[in-house]
């Protein structure tokens, strides 16, 4: 078992513990910290993990091997390079960084550490995007031709405006950092690295500083076009589209793909629900035990913060190209 304290108790960093207790991830939860002690009390005594509030104190503790981050977007770079300095494994929630300079940089420490450092992109984990990656790299899938992908969803319409993932610091260009972020991973691990983006956000239904809505056009360095639309005030929806030259593939659920090739009915591929944020923990904390590989490299993590960085620079100018 891999000794794990972890940083921010919020929904999400409980979120966490819990996907990696109920999916039996090798992971031994034995420090929490968290700002507000009072509020999490309860759920530190159930899971058995001594509670406090210094940051400092947690990754200092030598029976901590590893530490899982929850907290806000703006403390990774930094929290990163300090655990690195402390030679503990890392598992940092998304967006690793908010640009391209700061995940060099938090890298660059994890490498000098040679600890393992893993990022929260658990969506490609999905049965129906597992699917789908499998369908896209057959040989008779054929020639990538373009992707589209929309995650968007309403859960955060109403959060109230002065908590952290509302601050125009954090959240910038609408729901990039919560949700667009995801689409960005998947393109990335589908179709390759990207080239270079153009988007737009715009405030639509709720008046936000960072926008409510964005969507982006992409080229990848393949030469495959891609778009990518997100929006923080609409019902769920979930859709990744890869476009073959002989066939088209699309997620449309957690655990359903629909496959078409050229001449053929659609078929319907169903698979059973599977917890992919656990088998991401499980993931890292294999890798962080000798026993495997984090699927997503460094460099991988490296060129999703860096798309993400071209979208709110292009969104800042308008929808100007900026390159990856």
């Amino acid at each position: 078992m891999l000794n794990t304290a972890i940083v921010g108790l919020g929904w999400w960093g409980k979120t966490l513990v819990k996907a990696a207790k109920d999916f039996g991830a090798p992971i031994r939860f034995v420090r929490g910290v968290s700002l507000e002690p009072d509020s999490v009390r309860d759920f530190a005594a159930e899971h058995k993990m001594a509670l406090g509030t210094s940051f400092e104190e947690a990754i200092a503790d030598p029976q901590v091997q590893a530490v899982v981050l929850a907290t806000p977007h703006t403390k990774h770079p930094d929290q990163v390079v300090a655990i690195a300095a402390a030679g503990k494994h890392i598992y940092c929630e998304k967006p690793f960084a908010l640009a391209k300079a700061e995940a060099r940089r938090m890298l660059d420490a994890c490498a000098k550490a040679g600890i393992v450092i893993a990022v929260g992109h658990h969506f490609r984990l999905m049965p129906s995007m597992r699917v789908l990656d499998e369908i896209v790299k057959r040989p008779d899938f054929g020639t990538i031709m373009h992707v589209e992908g929309n995650y968007s969803h309403d859960w955060l319409a109403n959060y109230p405006l002065d908590s952290w993932r509302m601050q125009a610091s954090e959240a910038r260009a609408g729901g990039m950092t919560g949700m667009g972020i995801h689409v960005l991973d998947c393109f990335r691990s589908l179709v390759g690295p990207m080239k270079r983006i153009a988007a737009l956000s715009k405030a639509r239904a709720l008046k936000l500083d960072t926008g409510d809505t964005t969507s982006a056009l992409i080229e990848f360095d393949s030469g495959a076009t891609g778009t990518l639309a997100t929006t923080i005030k609409t019902p769920f929806e979930w859709r990744i589209a890869v476009y073959g030259e002989n066939c088209h593939a699309v997620s449309v659920s957690e655990t359903r793909t629909i496959v078409t090739y050229a001449g053929k009915e659609a078929e319907v591929i169903d698979k059973p629900a599977e917890s992919h944020l656990g088998r991401n923990l499980d993931y890292f904390a294999k890798a962080a035990l000798g026993q495997g590989a984090f699927p997503i490299s460094p460099e991988g993590i490296l060129q999703t913060a860096s798309a993400l960085e071209a979208v709110f620079k292009s969104v800042d100018a308008d929808g100007k190209w900026m390159d990856v």
